[in-house]
């Protein structure tokens, strides 16, 4: 396309970016006019294969906004090249529009949520990652590589998580993923750090080894035509764009104008804005170039099949959660190509060193970058891979924001964190996680669980697998004893009773004693002091954390109105919370609650010291019940 055409439909998507924008009534309109002349030229010079009617296909360029805030600039885009109506534009950010203000996968060409600053580069690595890899499995025969563009602010460089990504992916040497850093100068107060200054900016990234292409002018289209060009050369490198913008550019009074970032033009102002465009060519239009690829399947060697047997561990044998969590993973990568782990460099505590050691060209080691790994592994979810992340649970919370936006993302993300509570022990406060299933429960449709042996994990692992959204799985640090046969069965929502005596009259039900994880090990105990004191109780083991098992606890309730929550947590976010919203919104039949939980600061100490500190070992469960029979 000549440079004349690519200078009219930036002109008509200027026009487009201000008019929807004014009409929503708000939107970041300096941002958006800044990138005008780079996003046209990739999407309509030719650079970008992308068939429109078929997004998803695997040959296909993906491109991210990493400023989400520019999203009008996308739909202005998509508007030109007949993938949005102008009506469509026009409801952007209107109540039940699919053009929300930062981009949402509502749409088969968004391929993820973004506006939190700092992740699109972590999506577009593990796009990048998932490409490679699919391409791999399928040994399908390509001409071209496709390439994973990812558009950033100036803004978010500051952000530590882009730094994460953009380390990663020079160690993982991704050609494939191509990143356009938008250098308008103004954030959204002040100047940013590097201001102008792109010859910086490139020396910080050539630094951690991408290959750079600066662009002086980012609004002159043979100098953006010319770096676009300079993407064929092959190297072993990705490759970062780093282009000098003005923000505002084209209306000459937000030309790198300070107070306008997020701000609509009035109606008045709108005026001023066409008239200085001139004249639009409104029925204009360009043309997406389509993947050039010839492609055949040789032999698709991909296997889908979940399904393996548990390892049938000895009975009361002590084996830790999170080395059940390897052997389970493990497991099912062999038989399940689409599986991928992902570890932040604790793979021999996490036990994920056996899928690495067994699988490990589907094993990627993120390093201690807890966000980018999240994040990457949104992305790998995007192409259809089923990526489980670990690490350590206390760790894993400083991905909230990563999960957050997962779930707007509409992933297929599976999360393991080990060393949950304080029975981690001598490591300290720092190590133990006593704030992750509160986090992972906010989540709006997730689901998490919290094993207690062998067993219960593999199969839970399984569930993960086998279904789509995102779930959180909790494993322990020490050996726990095996308590279920390999033939019992595990579900979403689903919980176990152990009832020594198999009492069934009310009358000698003393305390439902509801637990999961270590203090399910700790109620058991307790339950089995109690009996020898004439003292009958049913443990609950509510392994599905969310959802949970509200029909058993409501059958049990109905046989026993004492009940004891026992966890190593802290008080909220926790089972406890979850249990006692139950008994309210259900009316269920409960005299007495007693929540048991992490209430002091842990410490360094030997992990029986500490539940015992914490008053969530077997004697504070016989203390809790015994204290029940008296205030009767």
């Amino acid at each position: 396309m000549s440079t004349k055409i690519l200078k009219e439909i930036c002109k008509s998507i200027r026009h487009d970016i201000l008019v929807s924008i004014t009409e929503a009534g708000s939107g970041h309109v300096t941002s958006c006019l800044s990138a005008v002349e780079l996003m046209t030229t990739l999407y309509f010079g030719g650079f970008l294969k992308l068939d429109i009617t078929d997004p998803k296909n695997l040959i296909n360029d993906r491109v991210i906004f990493s400023k989400g805030h520019a999203a009008p600039l996308l739909y202005s885009i998509l508007h030109r090249a007949q993938a949005i109506s102008e009506t469509e534009l026009m409801s952007l950010r209107k109540f039940g529009s699919d053009l929300e203000g930062h981009p949402i996968p509502h749409s088969p060409l968004i391929d993820v949520a973004t506006g939190s600053l700092g992740q699109g580069l972590s999506f577009g690595l593990g796009m990048a990652i998932g490409i490679e890899l699919k391409i791999k499995n399928l040994e399908l025969r390509i001409e071209r590589e496709p390439k994973v563009f990812v558009l950033l602010g100036d803004s978010e460089m500051a952000e530590g998580q882009v730094w994460e990504a953009i380390q990663i992916t020079s160690h993982h040497k991704l050609n494939n993923l191509i990143g356009i850093i938008d250098v308008n100068r103004l954030g959204q107060t002040n100047e940013t750090m590097d201001g102008w200054n792109i010859k910086n900016i490139e020396r910080k990234i050539k630094a951690f080894g991408w290959n750079t292409i600066r662009v002086e002018d980012g609004h002159n289209l043979k100098q953006i035509i010319k770096a676009f060009k300079q993407l064929d050369v092959k190297n072993d490198k990705p490759t970062m764009i780093i282009a000098k913008t003005i923000k505002g550019k084209g209306i000459s009074f937000l030309e790198n104008k300070k107070g306008w970032h997020g701000k609509a033009l009035n109606k008045e102002k709108l005026k001023l804005a066409l008239k200085e465009l001139g004249k639009i060519n409104i029925n204009i239009r360009g043309n997406i170039k389509k993947p050039n690829v010839k492609s055949q399947i040789t032999n698709i060697k991909s296997i889908t099949n979940n399904k393996f047997s548990a390892s049938d561990y000895e009975p009361y044998k002590n084996i830790s959660t999170r080395e059940a969590y390897g052997n389970a993973i493990t497991s099912l990568g062999k038989n399940n190509q689409k599986i991928v782990v992902l570890d932040a460099e604790m793979s021999n505590s996490t036990f994920t060193n056996k899928f690495k050691k067994a699988i490990p060209d589907k094993f990627f080691e993120m390093f201690i970058a807890e966000q980018n790994m999240i994040s990457t592994g949104v992305g790998l979810s995007k192409l259809g891979l089923i990526p489980f992340v670990s690490s350590f649970s206390a760790f894993l919370t400083r991905g909230f924001d990563q999960l957050r936006i997962a779930q707007y993302s509409c992933a297929n993300l599976k999360i393991v964190g080990s060393h949950g509570g304080v029975s981690v022990g001598a490591d300290g406060a720092t190590q133990m996680g006593l704030e992750d299933i509160s986090m992972m429960k906010s989540i709006l449709n997730s689901t998490v669980f919290y094993p207690s042996d062998a067993i219960s994990t593999e199969k839970l692992t399984q569930i993960m697998a086998d279904n789509f959204g995102i779930f959180y799985l909790r494993t322990s640090r020490g050996e726990m004893p095996v308590i279920y046969s390999v033939q019992e069965e595990f579900k979403i929502g689903g919980s176990k009773v152990h009832n020594v005596l198999k009492v069934t009259k009310v009358n000698k039900v003393k305390a439902l004693i509801i637990a999961n994880g270590v203090t399910l090990h700790e109620s058991l105990k307790a339950q089995k002091e109690l009996t020898k004191l004439g003292i009958e109780t049913i443990v609950l083991d509510t392994y599905s954390v969310k959802p949970i098992d509200t029909i058993t606890i409501k059958q049990l309730t109905n046989n026993c109105c004492n009940v004891i929550v026992v966890e190593d947590h802290y008080p909220d976010g926790g089972i406890g919370d979850t249990v006692a919203k139950l008994i309210v919104e259900q009316n269920l039949n409960v005299k007495n609650f007693t929540h048991l939980c992490v209430k002091k600061i842990p410490r360094s100490g030997k992990p029986d010291e500490l539940l015992r500190f914490e008053e969530i070992d077997s004697q504070a469960i016989i203390r809790a019940v015994k204290k029940l029979l008296i205030n009767k």
